[in-house]
Parts: structure tokens; C-alpha cells; sequence
């Protein structure tokens, strides 16, 4: 009994000190944004891998997402006698939530991984240290690109899921909820207002913070060699996913606590 209170302890300790450095880092990483030099070729080329390398991911998702939740709510909101309102109830469900959600999470699958492999190779290789000795903040070269490109890029990858999920909704609208095409995208429209459209892009901006901070944290800080690559790597994803929902939970009550009215 006694040990496993003293490994509860444990755990709670590490899971404490592995917050406050999470903290120190991201601030550290906040604060050299602002700092030159500005390595604008690695912005634009992890732009590049971000964005058109999601783009597929994004795109399959957001359709077949899209598509589902459409045929689900058609049969329920059709029980209610409410089957008209099918735009409205998808254009809220997928650009408040479904949108931004999966975005971030199949980015954070993709991407977060990606980031900590990547460093943590460096770091396993003795790259990072290579670069300090040449005078060069790895942080500032290997991590701030990689920050902005995911602030810039997950909220368009956000907007064009949000298209393709409505689209997709649309077609089973057409085809198999039998909801006229000018009745849906006139309620799809009366729901596209300015409240739901900033919660769907507040949303992916935390997500890309979330994924930046997590990722590039687990990889500079990998110890063990080829197998704290891999471990870094999964926690990697596996405390972005996490705490994307975390946040998605926070920010969707804050905003609607807050801005009710203007929904």
C-alpha cells in the first residue's frame, strides 16, 4: 500500500515538473518570436509540409465527416418533423466543433509527430548541439518556423474542412435527406454569422499553439537515444490530442458563457 501511494506521489510530481518546463519552454518559445534573425525559408518550407501535406488528410476527412453526420441528423431532425432545418443544425454542429476538432486532431496526428521525430533525431545525433556551437538559437531556427506555420496554416486547413463538410453535407441533403438545395444553403447561410465563424477560427489557433508548444517541447527535451525518439513521438501525439479536446472544451464554454447573446 505504501508504495503505491509513493508511486502515485511520484507521478504526480513528474506530471507537475513536466507542466512547469512545458510552461517555461512555451513562454521561452512566445517571447523569441519577436526576436531576429527570421528564418523565412524554413517558415515557407514548414508551411509547405504543413498545409499542402495535410491538404489530402483535411479534404477526406471533412467530406466523410461532413457526410455522416448529415445522414444522422436528417433521420432525427425528420422523426421531429424538422428535416428543413438540416442546414442550419450542420453549419453550427460542423463549424463551431467538427471542423476545428478534427482538424486539429488529424494536423496533431500528422504533425506533431513529425515535428518531434524530426528534432528529437537532432537531438539523439548531437545536431542541436552542432548548432549552438555556431552561435545559432535552435530554438529561434527549429522551432519558432514551425509555430507560425501551424498559426497560419491549421486555421485555413480549419475553413476549407468546414467547406468540404458542409458540402458534403449538402449531397446527402440532395440526394438522401431529399431537402431542397435552396432551402439548405439558406439556412446554412443564416447560421454562418459572425459569432459562430470566430469561435470556429479562435478554435484552431489554440489547437496550433497546442501542437506547437507539445511537439517541439517533446522533442528538444528526448533523452535515450533511438527509443526516447520514438517514446517522445507518441506522447507527442498523444498529449496533443488530449489537450486539443481539453481546450476545445474550455474555450467553447467561455465563449458561449460569455457571448450567448451574439451566437
Amino acid at each position: 500500500m505504501i508504495s503505491i501511494v509513493r508511486k502515485a506521489i511520484d507521478a504526480i510530481k513528474y506530471f507537475i515538473t513536466e507542466l512547469q518546463q512545458l510552461f517555461i519552454f512555451s513562454a521561452g518559445m512566445i517571447e523569441k518570436v519577436f526576436r531576429r534573425p527570421v528564418y523565412l525559408y524554413e517558415t515557407f518550407e514548414q508551411m509547405h509540409f504543413i498545409g499542402v501535406g495535410s491538404l489530402y488528410l483535411v479534404v477526406l476527412t471533412g467530406i466523410f465527416a461532413g457526410q455522416g453526420m448529415a445522414i444522422q441528423f436528417s433521420y432525427e431532425l425528420a422523426d421531429l418533423g424538422s428535416k428543413n432545418y438540416l442546414g442550419r443544425v450542420l453549419a453550427i454542429a460542423i463549424v463551431r466543433e467538427l471542423g476545428p476538432v478534427l482538424t486539429g486532431l488529424m494536423v496533431a496526428a500528422r504533425v506533431a509527430s513529425g515535428i518531434t521525430a524530426e528534432i528529437a533525431a537532432m537531438v539523439s545525433s548531437n545536431q542541436i548541439d552542432a548548432l549552438r556551437s555556431f552561435g545559432v538559437d535552435p530554438v529561434r531556427k527549429l522551432a519558432i518556423p514551425r509555430m507560425i506555420s501551424l498559426v497560419v496554416m491549421v486555421p485555413i486547413l480549419t475553413i476549407l474542412a468546414d467547406a468540404i463538410a458542409i458540402i458534403g453535407g449538402w449531397i446527402v441533403a440532395m440526394f438522401i435527406a431529399h431537402v431542397s438545395s435552396t432551402l439548405y444553403w439558406a439556412n446554412v447561410m443564416d447560421k454562418l454569422r459572425f459569432g459562430n465563424l470566430a469561435i470556429g477560427l479562435i478554435k484552431p489557433i489554440a489547437f496550433s499553439f497546442v501542437i506547437a508548444f507539445i511537439s517541439c517541447y517533446k522533442g528538444f527535451t528526448t533523452r535515450g537515444g533511438t527509443r526516447g525518439v520514438g517514446q517522445s513521438t507518441t506522447s507527442s501525439v498523444v498529449l496533443s490530442s488530449i489537450t486539443i479536446l481539453l481546450v476545445n472544451f474550455l474555450i467553447t464554454k467561455l465563449i458561449i458563457s460569455l457571448f450567448r447573446g451574439y451566437l
